[in-house]
């Protein structure tokens, strides 16, 4: 039975409430925002379509936190430890095995994508049964040394990482031979980076929305709203949080492979603490428990940089150099505290809330009601 006409909201089965796009107007917006997507490299310089790559990168990551903490729960500060996992694993696989880092040669995407991914979900098993034992302020601080044991590893594992201040180069993009990131007579390097950055972000999003919507989507919302009771209806909590963190690991580890694709070097000093607050402030303003709030945090931080670089035309005193006060880096930083913090009383739903809040009010207006 199909929903009926007039009463887009009206359901009549289970399977109809669950579905990936239960409305029309959700499957038409769908198809135009994929029609945008496919046509902005056409009208967008190399440097806005750069930027826009790594909001997906990003938006991949962000939904893996928001995975196990949003929908499961599960407070972690250590995404930026899986982050680094997944680059490096990534970049030994597809690194030079004649270079001075560690490197296997095997350059296809189809390759050290999906390793990356499970070598960072196998850390995340490794991590979940500390999450089996504790939860709250307890588990966000275990996390947190995950971080600082991150950074010492990488740091001190020359042979892989290259050494702080001196690094490795980042995974080569190529598909079967063809290279991805790489200007060629058909397509710049910066088109084809956002065409395959933007179609794998809809591939993770898919996934994730679907696993949302599944028996383990739904005990991952059960253990977060109450693990005891969750518990008691029959709900394996040791299961499903190590499922929680082995999905969430394995995103945060196709992430980091992606990213520094963009720069084209990675450093061991990208995996600190910043970028765990990062990705805690996409899942937080963006809306925790909902894919399409990750989405929105993952492009509102990520574009935050050039918003305040573009503040210095009307804040002519913030400045660009490191060494003075206030310096745009520090403005930055700032601001995820600000943000989170304004977010977190005035609007604890995010970005995904305050799109509810405007849509309902369409809906229902001139009422109120």
């Amino acid at each position: 039975m199909t929903v009926l006409r007039g009463r887009p909201l009206l359901f009549t089965s289970y399977p109809q409430e669950m579905g990936l796009f239960p409305t029309t107007t959700r499957k038409v917006a769908f198809g135009v925002l994929l029609a945008v997507t496919a046509v902005l490299p056409f009208l967008l310089a190399d440097a806005e379509l750069q930027l826009l790559a790594t909001c997906c990168i990003a938006a991949i990551g962000a939904i893996g936190l928001g995975l196990v903490t949003g929908y499961a729960g599960q407070v972690s500060l250590g995404h930026a430890f899986f982050l680094g996992i997944g680059a490096y694993t990534a970049s030994v696989i597809s690194g030079d095995p004649d270079g001075r880092t560690l490197g296997l040669g095997v350059t296809n995407i189809l390759v050290w994508l999906p390793a990356a991914g499970l070598v960072a979900g196998l850390a995340g098993v490794v991590v979940a049964p500390l999450a089996t034992r504790l939860r709250g302020l307890y588990l966000a601080i275990v996390t947190l040394g995950l971080v600082f044991i991150g950074q010492h590893i990488f740091n001190e594992w020359s042979t892989v990482t290259g050494g702080v201040g001196v690094g490795r180069p980042a995974p080569t993009l190529e598909l079967f031979g063809y290279p991805l990131g790489t200007t060629t007579a058909s397509a710049t390097r910066d088109q084809k980076l956002y065409w395959v950055m933007a179609g794998l972000l809809v591939l993770f999003a898919l996934a994730a929305r679907n696993l949302a919507r599944s028996k383990v989507g739904r005990a991952f919302t059960a253990i977060r709203d109450r693990d005891i009771a969750a518990g008691v209806i029959g709900v394996n909590l040791a299961r499903y949080k190590t499922i929680a963190f082995a999905v969430s690991s394995f995103y945060a580890g196709c992430a980091g492979a992606l990213l520094f694709t963009v720069s084209g070097f990675i450093d061991p000093s990208s995996f600190s603490l910043l970028l765990s607050v990062q990705y805690i402030a996409m899942v937080l303003i963006g809306g925790a428990g909902t894919i399409s709030g990750a989405i929105a945090g993952a492009f509102f931080i990520t574009l935050l940089p050039r918003l305040i670089r573009e503040l210095q035309t009307f804040l002519p005193f913030i400045s660009t150099d490191a060494n003075e006060v206030p310096n745009v880096l520090q403005v930055e930083s700032i601001l995820y505290g600000v943000l989170i913090i304004v977010f977190l009383i005035f609007e604890p739903r995010g970005l995904f809330g305050l799109w509810v809040r405007a849509r309902n009010y369409w809906k229902s207006w001139p009422f109120s009601y």
